[in-house]
């Protein structure tokens, strides 16, 4: 092996401080127990774990089934209302409200919508020719209502969605008629080399044709609001969600529901040719309240308006204009450019005139500028020579090629020096570490600024009383209150946490979200025997061995065993080594015939890429567990840092580091008693925005420690791209000795039973990601292959299933009710932790709650969102308020409350790990055949001595 070998050491006598708490990612608090009552579906009883890919078992198809039970379960509350559509997938009615916890108040960024008796009807619209731009759309049908609202529209004002879709207030004087609007030149024309040489713009003619679609009914609306109607009237809600947002739209700059403006705040630098916009986020939604009016406020990524040879210079670093850019370099430049607009001012002196014109970049020229050349009037000419004659500019950055617009028959050829990028366009790759930082900075706000800000956007939203937006209001008959709304909430006790008996405090109760290691032991110590260490960084070997003596120490008077003695001598390398040096330790270690339990490793000084190739090269090809140090955190350790080492390695050999007190004495509902329960976490992860092919990768956490229910066990997978639903939860295929049964929920359906000896009678299953137009899908689809990865390990087994969105990506926020009143509010200014609401703002009938579960660190903390989809346990809204929270603490990582229930963190973090795994590639993430159908590329498999750990901590 390569490198400086240090003598073995054995570190002990290091410094051993007591710890002064643990900081980490999230927050928040737990609470008591509250009854939910279960059915006892499944007697509980020992089975022979089948083979391991293939079975006997029958396995049906249970879509038709799940599919009825889904669309039949109604309450008896709603039994007698008929359902609007046969095949409307029915989601849990809430079960009742909570009522465990301290009774408090707080703010919610919810504006209630007051909505008049209006005959709504939706005319169809058909522009011809057509056009894919909704500005266009737009200016034509602003044209359109100008020249005939008072002669052909009854004088009716319109909301219009952009596309094909027109809504009134009232029906108009004919149910179908066409109409011929044009539209003014707005600019002149630069001609590019290779374009006309046309400086004059046309009008624009369009024919519009509008036809009566339907007439939306506001009185259904009104039946679902108060609980008299079991479907979701979303046309209704879709129409005036429409008409709140047709305004805005026409101002700002659209992105999703989001709305942005340098009239809605400053703007400010991200760096590298980037800016970030301030705006806001609006949605209608159907309440408990009625109809709220969802306003937050918030920023986004655009790029800097500025020439695109500056824009490569701040981006790329390319600067020296007589340097001919690589091939690697030109990728780079047309990924990131392309469907850019960017404009062109020039004089022209054959004319005296000024032309300005946009273009939409498709590419770049295949050779330098200096080299292009073109026909123009007969005659051949180069593009240097073009722009000498016509407009007297000299070009300067001939070696560079340039920009491509038009499209591959017929280009157009832009000097990028000339080109400037338009303002207001959204940059959607992703941003680098600075870059992020300063665009959440620019959103961070306490929460009595965040509210204050919130609530005078609305104001200017609604004071002016003579803009377009207040009179299309006033036309539907839409009013939209002022001041957030005043919701009833409740702060669940933080739950009691069992440490092991032998420290000082064997247990302790968490003040607001958090708690220390101070005078306690982790209730299960793992045994670390054999174990190796590496650096690849420049910390000197002085303060490394102090830091491993250091860390020794604390890791053993925490409660693990951990051996002061490496397998193999200490090893110190560099960069460009990595999977030589790995492979090498995993040789020696074999070697000794011993298995290493965990490899320290001390990061590289300056590398991005270096961390995923370690946990790659680890994790699925040596089948070892590793613990990666920052150099700059060895360098200035102190005794924390340290302790939140000591349990993320704990957890890495097989340890607990804490169990809640109620699961060991089984008085957690439903999870804990007689029948065995299995609690699952699941996300999955797509691709940064711009990449276009790689996979998407799905994970799945399961527990295997019931009832203590802290360690869970990870699979990961990849699946195609931005495919929400997890594809492998259960998958089967034939072969020469029958049907072969896989998939992600029945390996670790039986890992469960290898543990316990088990198996699990119940199944919580706690779904990360999804969004509420995919409620209806993820749940039929992952659902059903939970049923059959049941029934593929044994005939008639069908544990009882709980099935929860959990949502962190919405823009509800909690304030408190009195910002004066500091015992409402943690030491940041957020609402306490544990606080949950399940009243005016959730859903009017389904079964849903917010959980602000975190000790908010800075900014305005953001509750989860937790949405019951299935639900055979029979939880009481107190059971899974109260269980969800209190297994917020139970997070490995830190010794504070986490902000989403552990399960569904654990399987974000496995997502994000593997990719790692495939990041880095020379090849796409995925490719493409002659058909145009995707190939898959799998995922490198993890070693199963690495899954039997929570290696991913």
């Amino acid at each position: 092996m390569s490198g400086h070998g240090g003598r073995g050491r054995h570190y002990s006598g290091g410094r051993s401080n007591p710890s002064h708490g643990g900081g980490g990612r999230g927050s928040v608090s737990g609470g008591g127990s509250s009854g939910a009552g279960a059915p006892a579906p499944t007697q509980t009883r020992a089975y022979s774990p089948p083979a391991a890919s293939s079975s006997s078992a029958p396995v049906a198809s249970l879509s038709s089934e799940m599919e009825q039970k889904l669309t039949l379960e109604t309450t008896t509350a709603v039994a007698s209302v008929p359902p609007g559509s046969s095949k409307a997938v029915r989601f849990p009615q809430r079960p009742g409200f909570g009522t465990v916890g301290k009774k408090i108040q707080v703010r919610a960024n919810h504006f209630l919508v007051q909505v008049a008796d209006r005959d709504l009807h939706h005319y169809d619209v058909t522009i011809t020719p057509e056009v894919a731009s909704k500005k266009i759309h737009r200016e034509v049908m602003n044209q359109l209502v100008r020249l005939y609202s008072e002669t052909h529209l009854g004088k009716r004002i319109p909301a219009y969605d952009g596309m094909k879709s027109l809504y009134t207030a009232g029906p108009l004087p004919f149910s179908s008629k066409e109409f011929v609007v044009k539209l003014l030149p707005n600019d002149g024309r630069a001609a590019a080399a290779g374009s006309s040489s046309s400086s004059k713009r046309k009008d624009r003619e369009f024919k519009v044709a509008l036809t009566l679609a339907n007439k939306p009914d506001l009185y259904q609306l009104q039946q679902f609001l108060h609980s008299q109607r079991v479907e979701t009237p979303q046309e209704a809600i879709q129409v005036l969600d429409i008409v709140l947002r047709a305004t805005p739209s026409e101002k700002y700059t659209v992105v999703g529901r989001s709305f942005f403006s340098t009239e809605l705040g400053p703007k400010g630098s991200l760096g590298e040719g980037l800016e970030y916009w301030r705006g806001f986020f609006q949605s209608l939604r159907p309440t408990q309240l009625g109809l709220s009016l969802n306003i937050d406020v918030s920023a986004r990524s655009f790029f800097d308006p500025i020439l695109v040879t500056e824009f490569l210079a701040k981006h790329f670093y390319h600067t020296d204009r007589s340097k001919h850019l690589s091939d690697r370099d030109c990728i780079k430049v047309k990924k990131t450019l392309k469907r850019v607009k960017v404009e062109v001012r020039l004089r022209d002196w054959t004319k005296n005139e000024e032309v300005k014109r946009t273009y939409t970049i498709n590419g770049l020229s295949a050779q330098p500028l200096g080299q292009l050349r073109f026909t123009c009037e007969d005659e051949n000419t180069s593009v240097v020579q073009y722009y000498r004659k016509k407009y007297k500019i000299d070009l300067k950055y001939v070696a560079w090629p340039a920009i491509q617009a038009g499209n591959d028959s017929k280009p157009v050829y832009l000097p990028m020096e000339l080109c400037s990028i338009v303002a207001g366009q959204r940059y959607t790759k992703k941003l680098n570490k600075k870059q992020v930082t300063a665009l959440l900075k620019a959103t961070c706000q306490r929460p009595r600024d965040r509210e204050n800000n919130i609530t005078q956007m609305i104001r200017q939203k609604t004071n002016n009383r003579d803009d377009k937006e207040s009179l299309i209001r006033r036309e539907f008959g839409l009013q939209v209150r002022e001041e957030m709304a005043l919701v009833k909430a409740r702060v669940l006790p933080s739950p009691l946490l069992k440490y092991h008996d032998s420290g000082r405090e064997k247990s302790v109760y968490p003040q607001m979200g958090q708690w220390n290691m101070t005078n306690k032991k982790m209730v299960n110590g793992g045994r670390l025997q054999v174990w190796a260490f590496v650096s690849f960084s420049r910390v000197s070997q002085d303060i490394t061995f102090e830091f491993l003596g250091a860390l020794v120490d604390v890791c053993n008077s925490k409660g693990m065993e951990f051996s002061p003695q490496p397998l193999l001598p200490e090893q110190f390398s560099h960069s460009g080594q990595i999977e030589r040096v790995l492979r090498d330790i995993h040789k020696l270690s074999a070697q000794k015939g011993r298995q290493l339990q965990l490899l320290i490793v001390i990061l590289p000084d300056q590398s991005d890429s270096s961390y995923g190739k370690i946990k790659r090269t680890c994790e699925t090809e040596l089948g070892i567990v590793s613990q990666c140090l920052e150099p700059q955190k060895v360098k200035r350790w102190n005794t924390q840092y340290l302790e939140n080492l000591a349990l993320k390695i704990n957890v890495k050999v097989g340890g607990r580091n804490t169990v809640l007190n109620d699961a060991i004495y089984k008085k957690m509902p439903v999870v804990t008693d007689r029948l065995p329960t299995i609690i699952f976490g699941a996300d999955v992860t797509h691709p940064a925005a711009g990449d276009d092919s790689s996979p998407s990768i799905a994970a799945v956490v399961a527990s295997t420690d019931w009832p203590e229910v802290t360690n869970y066990r990870a699979i990961v997978s990849a699946q195609h791209h931005r495919d929400e639903i997890i594809e492998d939860l259960y998958k089967s295929h034939k072969s020469e000795k029958g049907l072969v049964h896989g998939g992600m929920i029945r390996e670790l359906l039986v890992a469960f039973y290898r543990q316990k000896r088990l198996k699990p009678s119940r199944i919580i299953f706690y779904r990360d990601g999804v969004s509420e137009g995919q409620f209806s899908q993820v749940l039929l689809h992952e659902v059903d292959a939970i049923r059959r990865a049941c029934a593929s390990l044994e005939e008639g087994y069908m544990p009882t299933v709980t099935f929860v969105v959990v949502q962190k990506r919405h823009h509800t926020r909690l304030f408190p009710a009195d910002h004066s009143n500091r015992g409402q509010m943690d030491r940041s200014g957020n609402i306490q932790p544990g606080t949950v609401v399940d009243t005016e703002i959730c859903h009017p009938t389904e079964f849903d709650f917010y959980l602000n579960s975190h000790a908010g660190i800075q900014g305005t903390s953001r509750p989860a969102h937790y949405h019951v989809l299935f639900d055979e346990n029979r939880f009481t809204a107190d059971g899974l308020q109260v269980l969800t929270n209190n297994l917020c603490y139970t997070y490995a990582r830190c010794t504070r409350s986490v902000s989403i229930v552990p399960p569904a963190y654990y399987a974000h973090l496995v997502a994000f790990r593997a990719r790692h795994y495939i990041e880095g590639d020379s090849s796409d993430g995925g490719s493409t055949t002659g058909g145009g159908a995707q190939v898959l590329r799998a995922l490198p498999e993890i070693k199963e001595n690495v899954k039997e750990v929570m290696f991913y901590c």
